[in-house]
């Protein structure tokens, strides 16, 4: 069929067609921010699922409806290499320069925009990376100590009382959560305390790996009673048959019911998966309907498309010790396995192998679901990990 016309999406937060079992998850997002207008108690929201299950998409789709109905947000994405200072500075400045042209919050959003410049020049020596824009002169003794924590709690002070004053809220979305350093997130979660101790209507919306909730609580003993952490998993079964045959059907194509079941089954329900295999058995059949055998004729090139792009971006992150770590637990199969065997694999001392398992946590490669536990962030990476290193040579 004409590729043109293909109407799934698999990409890195590429938004797909159909946005599909996510819509429980979205009203809690609804309610929490209009609670958090309204000043009453209300908890942040971070979502936490593996590589692959969309939560970046959601994130971006959480965020369009909080601007639908007037709430003010920032949005950004926390790399392995910047500082959080510097990624939320510039986003924080467009917000206020927005709140200001409300003339009930114009004075309070202009003070907000001077605790900004105080905060930017009094930490540029410890966070090197931020470049922002400064509106006004410093106001002394406004977020200019130096100090992150205490410059962060006192900014967003003053940032929630002049979006009170606008009758909205500030709706922070920060993807890739687990990437933040936890001095880092202490300080946020000491600032989001402050406001909600004040009723301000400010509150974090995150998306990160399943490791996320330790960190927090490792950064802040009492982060769990702030924020409620869903876990984002694969699609159920009626969902990711909707994220399939609602596409092809707005497109007028039928998806025949063993071909369906045989996506679901290769994709194990994660939408980027359902979205790669919708693409390829789209391309690959001639006509209406899309049959079993162009799902089987498109399941190689799926597979080979992700070995080249979402599967091989990663592998490439990593050391030659890495490398064979994992496939020391690909060898165990999909996980979780005991660090024991893992080192088993490799005839190695659990200990000496610590920094490399920590590193690939760091790395957003594993993740620890209970103590001495072991497993990936990405699903399916276990396979990948035999068709990319086949045979047993890794073993020597």
């Amino acid at each position: 069929m004409d590729p043109i016309n293909n109407p799934y999406a698999p990409g890195a937060g590429t938004p797909p067609p159909e946005l599909a079992g996510r819509n429980e998850l979205r009203e809690t997002v609804r309610i929490a921010l209009e609670r958090v207008r309204a000043g009453r108690p209300t908890k942040s929201i971070l979502m936490v699922g593996l590589r692959g299950v969309g939560k970046t998409v959601l994130l971006d789709r959480l965020r369009d409806d909080a601007e639908a109905v007037g709430i003010q947000t920032l949005r950004v994405e926390a790399p392995e290499s910047r500082s959080l200072p510097a990624i939320l500075a510039p986003q924080l400045r467009q917000a206020l320069l927005r709140l200001s042209r409300n003339e009930q919050a114009k004075e309070f959003a202009q003070r907000a925009l001077r605790g900004l410049a105080g905060f930017a020049k009094a930490l540029k020596l410890k966070y090197q990376d931020i470049e922002v824009g400064l509106d006004f002169d410093p106001e002394p003794g406004l977020a200019d100590n130096g100090d992150l924590e205490h410059d962060l709690q006192a900014l967003l002070e003053v940032t929630g009382d002049a979006a009170k004053k606008a009758g909205t809220a500030l709706a922070m979305f920060v993807d890739e959560l687990q990437y933040v350093a936890e001095e880092e997130l202490a300080a946020m979660i000491t600032a989001l305390h402050r406001t909600a101790q004040r009723s301000l209507p400010v509150v974090l919306v995150g998306a990160g790996l399943p490791q996320l909730p330790g960190k927090m609580g490792r950064a802040k003993s009492y982060a769990e009673r702030l924020f409620d952490f869903p876990q984002i998993g694969p699609l159920p079964r009626d969902a990711a048959r909707l994220a399939i045959t609602k596409p092809a059907l707005d497109q007028g194509v039928i998806v025949e019911e063993d071909a369906l079941d045989r996506i679901i089954q290769e994709t194990r329900g994660y939408p980027y998966f359902l979205q790669e295999w919708g693409k390829h058995a789209w391309d690959v059949a001639n006509a209406s309907p899309i049959t079993l055998q162009d799902v089987e004729r498109a399941t190689a090139s799926a597979i080979a498309a992700l070995d080249e792009s979402f599967f091989r971006v990663r592998f490439d992150r990593l050391t030659p010790l890495e490398k064979k770590y994992l496939r020391a637990m690909a060898e165990l199969g999909p996980g979780p396995h005991r660090s024991g065997d893992i080192a088993e694999q490799l005839r190695r001392d659990v200990t000496s192998l610590g920094p490399t398992r920590s590193q690939l946590i760091v790395k957003g490669m594993i993740w620890s679901p209970s103590h001495g536990d072991t497993a990936f962030t990405v699903p399916l990476f276990d396979e990948f990990m035999k068709r990319i290193i086949p045979g047993d040579d890794w073993k020597h």
